[in-house]
C-alpha cells in the first residue's frame, strides 16, 4: 500500500476524533516514529503485534480526549494502575513476537517512553490541580475554580467547534474586583490564559491551543448601571450613557437603551448570546454599523486587565458620537490603575490618530488599521488584556423607519450589485434621510437560512438586501423609500416596504438566524473581518464562489482516487492469496 493510502487509513481504536492516525502518533511519539511506523507497514508480517500497539496508543487517547475518563482515573488510583499495567502487558506480548526486528523494537521502546509519560501526567495533573486550587482560592471562591470534565468540555471550543486542547481549569470570577489577582495568580501557576464571554466567536480566540490553560468564563461580570446623562471630556452638552460589565449579553444592552427611546449600536447577529467583553475584543458591528459605526466608534471608556495582570483603563476624548474615520483626529487617554483597580497609578498616556487611518473609505463597518496603533483591547481578541467593563454611548433613532426588503434574481450579480451602490448614493444625497442598517445575504446564507422569498416567482433570489431607513420626517421617508424599490426594480429585483414594527421584525428575521448556521456556512465564509467596498461585491463573490468550486473539484477527485487505490490494493491482496491457496 503506498504511504499515502496508508495514511489515511484508521488503525487506532477508539478515535471517534477529527484528529488521524497520523496526528494521534506525532502527539505521543513524535515525526520520526511515524517514519518508523510507515516503514513497518511495508515488511508488516502479522497485523497481531500492530493491533496490540495501537490498542495501547487507543487507550492513551480515548483518556487524553475525555476529561469525564480522566476525573474517573485521578480519583481512582487502583483503576489509573490497571490500565497502565494492561498498556504495558500488551508491549510484552509484542517484545515476544519481535523474531529480531530492529524497526519493531525501537517502537516498543518509544511507545513504553510515551506511556510512561502519560502515567507521569496524572501525578503532574493532580499536583498542579492542588497548586492551582491552593493560589487561587486566596483570590476568588473555591467554588470558581473548576477541573470538572463538564466545565472543561464546554469550554474547549466556541463558536467554530474547532477542537485543539481541553482547558486546564476554568474559572468563573464573581467579581470584576477579582480580576487583577486572577490573571496575576495564573502567571504564576504559568498557565496560559484564554479570556471567555459567551462563546459565540468564528475566529478560535476563546479556543485552548496549550493543555496548561486556564479558560477565564467573564459572564458572572453582569453589574449594569442606569441609561444616564453624562457630560464627556471634550464633548459639549450631554450624552446618554450606559456602563456594563463585559459579562452582560448583548441583547440586555440594547433592550435597556430601547426603554428609554434610545439605541445601543452594537448588534451582531449573535447578540442574544454574546457578550460586551467579547463585543470589545473583536469590535463587533451589525446592520446599526452602517449608521453609528462598530463597537469602538460607540465606546467611551472601557477597563481591562492586562497581559501582565495590571489594571488599565481607556478613555476616548473629544467623541464625535458617531463614526471614527469622520473625526479628523481621534484622542484615547490610557492610564494604568492601582490594585484597587480605581486608583490612577503613574502619568496617562495619550494616543492620537488620524480619523482616516482607522477606517478607509467606503467601509462603512470594519476598521482597516487592525492594531489600532496600539490601543490596548479593541479589536486585540483577548490577545493583550481581559476587558472587564465598558461605558458605551446611546444614540436617538429618528422617529421614523421604514425596513426594505429587495430580492435579485438572475446568475448575473453584476446587474444586481450597481442597485445597492445607486440606493446608497441616493439616500446620501437626500436631506433628512438616513441609512440605518444595512445587510447583504448571498445565495449560500438565503438557502442555509432556509429563507421564503415574498416574491412570486417560484424560485429563491440570487441576492437579498435588507435595509433600514430613518427620518424624522414620514412624507419625506415614503417618498425615498418607494424611490428606492424603483431602483431596485430597473435591475430586475423585487421590493418590499415593511412599516409596521411587527413586519420590520419579520423582514429581519432570515438575517438574525445566520449567527446559528455556523456548520452550514463555514464551508463558504473566508472571514467575517472580510469587508468589501460596495462596487467589488459582485467582483468579491464570484471569487469565492470560484475557490468553493475549485476546492470542491479537488475534495472530489482525491476520494475517487483514495477508493480507486484502495480497491486496486484490495483486488491485488485478493489475487495473492489465491495464487498461494488456490
Amino acid at each position: 500500500m503506498s504511504e499515502n493510502a496508508s495514511a489515511r487509513l484508521r488503525e487506532i481504536p477508539y478515535n471517534y476524533t477529527s484528529f488521524s492516525d497520523r496526528e494521534i502518533v506525532l502527539r505521543f511519539l513524535g515525526e520520526e516514529t511515524w517514519v518508523l511506523i510507515e516503514r513497518l507497514r511495508t515488511q508488516r508480517k502479522t497485523g497481531r503485534s500492530a493491533k496490540m500497539v495501537y490498542e495501547v496508543l487507543g487507550d492513551m487517547w480515548v483518556v487524553t480526549r475525555n476529561p469525564f475518563i480522566q476525573d474517573d482515573l485521578l480519583e481512582n488510583a487502583s483503576r489509573l494502575q490497571t490500565l497502565i499495567k494492561g498498556m504495558h502487558d500488551r508491549l510484552a506480548a509484542v517484545e515476544v513476537r519481535l523474531q529480531g526486528n530492529t524497526d519493531a523494537a525501537e517502537l516498543v521502546t518509544r511507545t513504553r517512553q510515551a506511556v510512561t509519560r502519560f502515567e507521569e501526567g496524572f501525578r503532574q495533573s493532580q499536583a498542579l490541580r492542588k497548586d492551582v486550587k491552593s493560589r487561587l482560592e486566596k483570590v476568588t471562591h473555591k467554588d470558581n475554580i473548576h477541573f470538572d470534565g463538564l466545565a472543561r468540555v464546554s469550554h474547549v471550543t466556541d463558536a467554530t467547534d474547532w477542537r485543539v486542547e481541553y482547558p486546564f481549569v476554568v474559572l468563573t470570577p464573581d467579581t470584576e474586583q477579582e480580576m487583577a489577582a486572577i490573571v496575576k495568580a495564573c502567571i504564576e501557576l504559568g498557565l496560559t490564559i484564554i479570556p471567555r464571554g459567551g462563546g459565540t466567536g468564528y475566529t478560535g480566540g476563546a479556543i485552548p491551543l496549550h493543555p496548561d490553560s486556564a479558560v477565564i468564563n467573564l459572564e458572572k461580570l453582569i453589574q449594569m448601571g442606569p441609561v444616564v446623562k453624562s457630560r464627556l471630556e471634550g464633548v459639549e452638552g450631554e450624552v446618554s450613557t450606559i456602563a456594563v460589565g463585559s459579562g452582560v449579553v448583548t441583547r440586555r444592552v440594547s433592550d435597556a437603551a430601547s426603554a428609554h427611546g434610545l439605541v445601543f449600536a452594537v448588534d451582531p447577529t449573535s447578540q442574544d448570546a454574546s457578550t460586551i467583553g467579547g463585543n470589545i475584543a473583536m469590535n463587533a458591528g451589525g446592520k446599526k454599523a452602517v449608521l453609528w459605526g462598530t463597537t469602538l466608534d460607540n465606546l467611551v471608556s472601557w477597563k481591562l486587565v492586562d497581559a501582565n495582570g495590571c489594571w488599565i483603563e481607556v478613555t476616548r476624548i473629544g467623541h464625535n458620537l458617531g463614526k471614527i474615520h469622520d473625526q479628523e483626529l481621534v484622542e484615547f487617554r490610557v492610564q494604568k490603575l492601582a490594585d484597587d483597580g480605581q486608583t490612577p497609578d503613574g502619568k496617562p498616556k495619550t494616543l492620537t490618530f488620524p480619523g482616516s487611518a482607522l477606517r478607509k473609505e467606503g467601509l462603512g463597518k470594519d476598521v482597516t488599521d487592525k492594531f489600532l496603533g496600539g490601543l490596548p483591547g479593541v479589536q486585540k481578541e483577548g490577545c493583550d488584556g481581559l476587558i472587564t467593563s465598558a461605558v458605551f454611548v446611546l444614540h436617538r433613532m429618528p422617529d421614523n423607519i421604514r425596513t426594505i426588503c429587495l430580492e435579485f434574481y438572475g446568475k448575473d450579480l453584476r446587474k444586481a450589485v450597481p442597485a445597492i451602490v445607486e440606493i446608497k448614493n441616493y439616500i446620501d444625497g437626500v436631506e433628512n434621510i438616513q441609512l440605518s442598517g444595512l445587510e447583504h445575504l448571498d445565495d449560500r446564507y438565503i438557502k442555509a437560512v432556509k429563507y421564503s422569498p415574498k416574491a412570486s416567482r417560484g424560485e429563491l433570489p440570487k441576492m437579498l438586501l435588507l435595509a433600514d431607513i430613518v427620518s424624522d420626517d414620514a412624507d419625506t421617508l415614503a417618498a425615498a423609500s418607494s424611490h428606492v424599490v424603483q431602483l431596485a426594480n430597473l435591475r430586475g429585483a423585487e421590493g418590499f416596504i415593511a412599516v409596521s414594527d411587527e413586519a420590520r421584525k419579520s423582514f429581519w428575521a432570515d438575517r438574525s438566524r445566520t449567527a446559528a448556521i455556523a456548520a452550514h456556512t463555514n464551508a463558504f465564509k473566508i472571514n467575517e473581518d472580510v469587508v468589501i467596498p460596495l462596487d467589488r461585491l459582485a467582483e468579491y463573490s464570484e471569487g469565492i464562489e470560484r475557490i468553493n468550486i475549485v476546492q470542491s473539484l479537488k475534495n472530489k477527485i482525491s476520494m475517487v482516487s483514495a477508493v480507486s487505490e484502495f480497491l486496486s490494493e484490495a483486488s491485488r491482496n485478493d489475487a495473492s492469496l489465491l495464487e498461494k491457496d488456490p
